[in-house]
């Protein structure tokens, strides 16, 4: 996996399993947003964006560059408005992930990003063909990619652009991450049907890429393995094609186009590195599920095997918006790569599963998409990244011990009063830790959060929605109880101080059962004692302590 060895550009930086991304030489938590498609091509349209994006509690920009505004005519460049772009954000204490719009865009990989020069020249750059019925070839909105001359120009757009940044941002690191085009693949077909596609289907699979699967079967998700059953009783008989190797159907039509597109994709992210080493990944549209179902599988689950074939790429994300939330996160996860999910639901609904993302699965930034079109005054990325954004320090330096933070998201009750969310047990220091929805007179509500073990029988509660009960794991216990419960407040952001705010008990404990963190509008039923009272920091640290046995008398 590419890395900068340079301090002073943004990099990755793996701690154990965890993979960090340092910005000006310190751990970094992106708390990003995605512009609409075009909303980044005008300065001026910006102007009136900025502000909202602050009052977000927004630290990171997600924002096109399209290759037909950059490099209008062949061999000429024109940065202008990116420079402008570039110049406010610094001016809002804002960094950038730079989108690449170049030859592909959005789920059906199209190009209509590519400039005007590309696009009438369909005898230098080629289109895909797409197999209808009756044999017939349908002309794509999409480059081929078993052509070289396409690939060549959107390298050498690439590299000029990475080229660029580096002079106008190097000493600043405004721009802090780049992504290689967008959503590659191939809509209404299973691969490309070209004559110079059939051409490549039909010859030897790429020796590399069985050696690589023969070699890394143990390490492959499993998901990818039940797309390769065929490939097991083959692989060790080179030279034949793809169809003999992996059996017939879309799943290897779909295999050889991701191996394609692979390499594909590692020729312009290598210009880019060679300009300017920003961490450099690409981003993958899920397979439609069902909602919250993890039934769906894509016939390359992961993405860490696509990093083989691309090694300028640093990652692959995951775009989440229909797909069950936790199980792409791990999967994501595959091999220990980093997480960033740069395009997500923009809703309470999405918000809330952030915390799974950046708690139990290390994350390095989330973005919910569209974020120009909603005001931050309604918008409920607000609430939540004003909390995220008061303990970064904090959660980056739990992210480093995965093992002692956990994240979840606690939906609303189905409508017969079905509940999705199952208690989240953890074993630290000694206790089983219970994580349940917060006790109320009336309806539970929704929340999300995380806990993080500090050591010994210390556990930091964050977030609404939820409670803690604690039980000792020790055959001599006879009884488990809280030793303190304080809600805390942030002193300084920057170093993670904290100070207790108040100490709770009581109510807040309901008699020492379990230490409430509950939602800021709890219901309570019309019973006429208010006792679940919102926490005012949403923050809070949990002692417990246990009587064994023989100190009874």
């Amino acid at each position: 996996m590419a890395q900068s060895s340079s301090e002073g550009v943004p990099h990755l930086r793996r701690v154990g399993t965890t993979q960090q991304l340092v910005v000006k030489g310190r751990p970094f938590l992106a708390l990003a947003a995605e512009l609409q498609n075009s909303s980044m091509t005008s300065a001026e349209y910006m102007e009136s964006v900025w502000p909202e994006l602050v009052a977000t509690n927004i630290n990171t920009v997600l924002g096109c560059v399209t290759w037909e505004d950059i490099e209008p005519v062949e061999d000429k460049f024109d940065f202008t408005e990116l420079d402008r772009i570039v110049l406010r954000a610094r001016d809002f204490g804002l960094h950038l992930v730079l989108l690449w719009f170049g030859s592909f865009k959005n789920v059906q990989g199209i190009s209509t990003y590519t400039p005007a020069w590309v696009k009438t020249n369909p005898r230098r750059f080629p289109r895909a063909k797409l197999r209808q019925a009756g044999g017939i070839l349908q002309t794509g909105d999409v480059l081929s990619i078993f052509h070289q001359e396409g690939c060549h120009a959107d390298a050498k757009a690439f590299g000029r652009l990475l080229a660029h940044i580096k002079k106008i941002d190097g000493e600043d690191s405004t721009v802090i991450m780049v992504q290689v085009e967008n959503e590659v693949g191939l809509l209404g077909d299973s691969r490309d049907g070209s004559v110079a596609a059939e051409a490549r289907f039909d010859e030897a699979v790429p020796e590399e890429l069985i050696q690589f699967l023969t070699r890394d079967w143990n390490l492959l998700h499993d998901d990818l393995k039940v797309n390769l059953k065929h490939f097991k009783g083959v692989s060790g008989r080179p030279g034949r094609s793809w169809e003999q190797v992996f059996g017939k159907g879309a799943h290897t039509d779909e295999l050889f186009m991701a191996y394609h597109y692979a390499k594909y994709l590692d020729q312009v992210a290598a210009a880019g590195k060679q300009a300017y080493p920003l961490p450099h990944y690409t981003n993958v549209w899920q397979p439609f599920g069902d909602g919250e179902d993890e039934t769906n599988v894509p016939v390359v689950a992961g993405g860490e095997e696509t990093l083989e074939f691309a090694p300028s790429l640093d990652f692959i994300s995951p775009d989440l918006y229909l797909n069950h939330y936790a199980s792409c996160c791990r999967k994501y996860r595959h091999r220990n790569q980093p997480l960033f999910i740069p395009e997500q639901r923009r809703d309470e609904y999405g918000a809330r599963r952030i915390w799974t993302a950046f708690g139990s699965n290390q994350a390095i930034g989330v973005s919910p998409f569209g974020i120009d079109t909603v005001e931050s005054a309604t918008n409920p990325f607000t609430k939540h990244y004003a909390l995220l954004k008061s303990i970064a320090t904090i959660i980056l330096d739990a992210q480093t011990r995965p093992d002692d933070l956990v994240g979840f998201h606690i939906d609303e009750l189905a409508a017969d009063g079905g509940d999705s969310f199952k208690p989240v047990i953890k074993h630290w220091g000694g206790y089983e830790l219970i994580i349940e929805r917060c006790f109320v007179f009336g309806k539970p509500g929704p929340g999300a959060g995380m806990v993080i073990h500090l050591g010994d029988a210390r556990f930091l509660l964050i977030g609404w929605g939820f409670q803690v009960r604690a039980r000792s794991l020790s055959p001599t216990s006879t009884f488990t109880g809280f030793l303190r419960f304080e809600e805390k407040q942030v002193v300084d952001s920057d170093t993670g101080q904290l100070r207790t705010l108040r100490v709770l008990n009581g109510d807040e404990t309901r008699s020492g059962i379990a230490a409430m963190m509950p939602a800021e509008d709890p219901d309570y039923g019309g019973f006429p004692i208010c006792v679940t009272i919102p926490a005012r920091t949403m923050i809070a640290e949990l002692a417990v302590y246990s009587i064994q046995e023989e100190d009874e008398i």
